[in-house]
């Protein structure tokens, strides 16, 4: 029962906190940031896909060394399934799993275990959360299920972060089209 408390904390903390968020960034922090301390982590970090380079842009991490962080590249095609076939993948030895990209550096940081997930919005792959563990983790199907849950939040919160900010520059470019005067105001709703 436990276990569940800590599920249900988690969103309503994380979809609270993201609810008030206005940018993308904002919103990749404190996912990394309540996603860790959630499942008492090494570290969380999000990334996000760049459609020209393929590669996955880290976004927001939250526990991580700069060192780890700086490590190189991630390749989209080269790297852990979640990002590219849409589904999740559970590691439990990074040591000893030929996935890893960059396996010296996750033994340097003292990762054990790592647990990815696709971010999607609009059915669209547009990034991937992982989680790293500093002990071996064998990821249960719950926790598989609500670090999937907390990426599809994320992915949807991001979006819409992204057309807020669009909707005011399109409103601004308007205004200043049209001249400041020529809008009449009215009180909000």
């Amino acid at each position: 029962m436990d276990e569940h408390t800590m599920y249900y904390d988690t969103i309503i903390k994380l979809t609270t906190a993201i609810s008030q968020c206005k940018d993308p960034e904002e919103v990749a922090l404190i996912t990394a940031e309540s996603v860790k301390t959630a499942f008492k982590a090494k570290g969380c970090s999000v990334f996000l896909l760049d459609r020209e380079t393929r590669q996955l842009g880290l976004v927001a991490s939250f526990g991580l060394s700069e060192n780890y962080l700086q490590k190189g590249p991630i390749h989209f095609m080269q790297t852990i399934r979640e990002a590219k076939d849409a589904v999740p993948i559970a590691i439990y030895d990074v040591m000893d799993d030929p996935r890893i990209e960059y396996p010296e550096e996750a033994r340097n940081e003292g990762i054990s275990s790592l647990l990815g997930v696709p971010i999607i919005s609009h059915n669209k792959i547009i990034g991937a959360l992982r989680i790293y563990s500093s002990l071996p983790w064998e990821f249960s199907f719950n926790d598989v299920n609500i670090v999937q849950a907390v990426a599809l939040i994320c992915g949807m919160a991001m979006d819409m972060c992204r057309m807020y900010k669009g909707h005011k520059t399109s409103i601004k470019i308007l205004k200043d089209m049209r001249g400041e005067g020529t809008y009449k105001t009215h009180p909000p709703l």
